[in-house]
């Protein structure tokens, strides 16, 4: 597994001085994004090939959040290519060696020029290395949206929003979902899933579904189409 030692950050707890869930994400995207350059696979590679990684879905499973000056090791490892797919394994591991949290992802590998999927080549094949899967309880990646979801209002994409691929960057539409939870939700477990990228000045029109246990968030266009899916499991402990 591929990692890199960190310390949790003020800027990066809530004030009860536990690590939010957007702060996790951002440190398994930046995991994936440090390995993928360190192999010469990173930004400068995609752009020259007119490739790009586009994110499908996520689950993240949170045993417990990392606390403010906590010391962790965050990890990756690619477990399998399928067609045009890559998967990807992650995890925040304790200073004791206990997972923190762990995550599994889907990517789609899209040619640039036609924003079509196309397979990996040989040279991303033989650079990522295959490892096993991490031992989690695998969700689907669909998310059902429920049929009772209200209407909550709608978000105008801005430049903050965007990532090197002028798309909206997918921590982003979490951190959009996330203003829809109550104060006293705590997150055992994250979905999102994926639908079509968001531009600037494109707007969002959130629908929020909501009972105890768990909340659905639908960020849509205008005629209900969702970009993304974002399911929140309330946590146990």
């Amino acid at each position: 597994m591929y990692t890199f030692d960190a310390r949790i950050r003020f800027s990066e707890v809530d004030s009860e001085g536990a690590l939010t869930m957007a702060a996790l994400l951002n440190y398994f995207q930046d995991c994936s994004t440090f390995q993928s350059e360190d192999l010469g696979l990173g930004v400068d590679y995609l752009k020259e090939h007119h490739m790009v990684w586009v994110l499908s879905s996520w689950q993240i499973v949170v045993k417990r959040y990392a606390r403010l000056c906590e010391r962790v090791k965050v990890g990756t490892c690619p477990y399998e290519f399928r067609g045009f797919f890559g998967y990807r394994n992650f995890a925040m591991i304790g200073e004791d060696g206990e997972d923190l949290a762990v995550a599994n992802s889907l990517w789609t590998l899209l040619d640039t020029d036609t924003w079509k999927p196309v397979m990996p080549p040989d040279e991303m094949r033989r650079g990522y290395a295959l490892e096993e899967k991490l031992p989690m309880e695998y969700a689907s990646r669909k998310i059902a949206i429920p049929e009772d979801g209200g209407y909550r209002g709608e978000i105008t994409v801005r430049k903050h929003h965007l990532d090197t691929n002028h798309h909206v960057n997918n921590g982003q539409y979490v951190d959009m979902a996330l203003e829809y939870l109550p104060d006293d939700f705590a997150i055992g477990q994250m979905r999102a899933e994926y639908k079509k990228q968001a531009l600037l000045d494109d707007v969002l029109h959130a629908y929020v579904a909501e009972s105890e246990e768990r909340y659905v968030v639908a960020l849509s266009d205008g005629e209900g189409k969702p970009y993304v899916t974002v399911e929140f499991l309330r946590g146990r402990g």
